[in-house]
């Protein structure tokens, strides 16, 4: 029965009226892992409509999670992207007889991967649909998704930081104490100098080799004698560089602990238990 049915919307597909296929999610941070999917939705049948579900913030936050962007913000990435005809605001976690009748939904494609419905027993917000044989699959994007996204920003969130802090964003705005930039600033810097005396350390490297072939030195020796030169010349850099670090670290904890006193004295200080937090110590 299910295939005469599926052999009836193919035929509709091939005719002048579209087969209306829905396709439904969070659609967090918009990327082409979404619009991938939303290609294979698209492309199930020779003459498609697709509709596309979002979830408002109110029921997602609830049953998954925060969202980055919010479901206007959401709504509106769907909006421009090529494959969709037409976007539902305010989507349903699940799918009921009711909606497909409402939209006149024929079929609805998603990957296969079980939903939890909002019932809190475990069932697939698509268990109706499948039953009925009005499910098609489509294919995740590996490598991708919103998860990956913020865990990246995560892994690298000083960085971040910083960058924001230099392009105009308070520490306020960013969520971030006076502590902390201080620490995060003092951090990049010490990164940028370790990064300034390996290349120093390539360029004398480089010269020493250049001395030693003007002299005329015999391959062998030469070799010999520029990697003493160039060890005993880092030796001395590092030491000096780490002694130099060292001091530039313990003159900024100091002035730190100064500014926590007197802000402490005059009730101004922020409160930030991150302040107790090592993380940010590197060397």
């Amino acid at each position: 029965m299910e295939e005469e049915e599926e052999l009836k919307v193919m035929e509709k597909g091939c005719k002048e009226t579209p087969v209306r296929v829905y396709a439904d999610g969070i659609y967090d941070l918009f990327h082409f892992g979404h619009a991938r999917s939303l290609e294979q939705a698209k492309k199930l049948f020779p003459n498609t409509y697709l509709l596309v579900g979002c979830c408002n913030d109110e029921i997602t936050h609830k049953y998954k999670g925060k969202t980055v962007m919010t479901d206007k913000e959401r709504c509106e990435s769907l909006r421009h992207c090529r494959w969709v005809d037409e976007v539902i605001p305010d989507a349903p976690w699940v799918i009921t007889k009711e909606f497909l009748d409402k939209h006149q939904i024929d079929y609805v494609a998603h990957d296969s991967l079980p939903y939890a419905d909002a019932s809190g027993a475990g069932k697939d917000v698509y268990e109706y649909v499948k039953s009925v044989g009005k499910f098609k699959e489509t294919k995740r994007t590996d490598g991708i998704s919103t998860s990956d996204i913020i865990m990246r920003i995560i892994k690298d969130y000083n960085q971040y930081v910083i960058r924001n802090l230099d392009r105009g964003y308070t520490r306020k705005e960013l969520g971030v104490s006076y502590v902390k930039e201080k620490r995060l600033r003092m951090n990049m810097g010490l990164k940028k100098l370790q990064e300034r005396v390996k290349k120093q350390q390539e360029k004398v490297g480089k010269k020493i080799q250049t001395v030693g072939k003007i002299a005329g030195m015999h391959p062998n020796e030469w070799v010999e004698n520029a990697d003493r030169l160039v060890a005993g010349f880092l030796e001395m850099f590092e030491e000096g560089c780490h002694k130099m670090g060292t001091a530039i670290r313990d003159r900024i904890q100091e002035q730190l602990r100064a500014q926590q006193l007197k802000s402490l004295l005059y009730d101004e200080w922020d409160d930030d238990d991150s302040f107790y937090d090592d993380e940010y110590y590197t060397d």
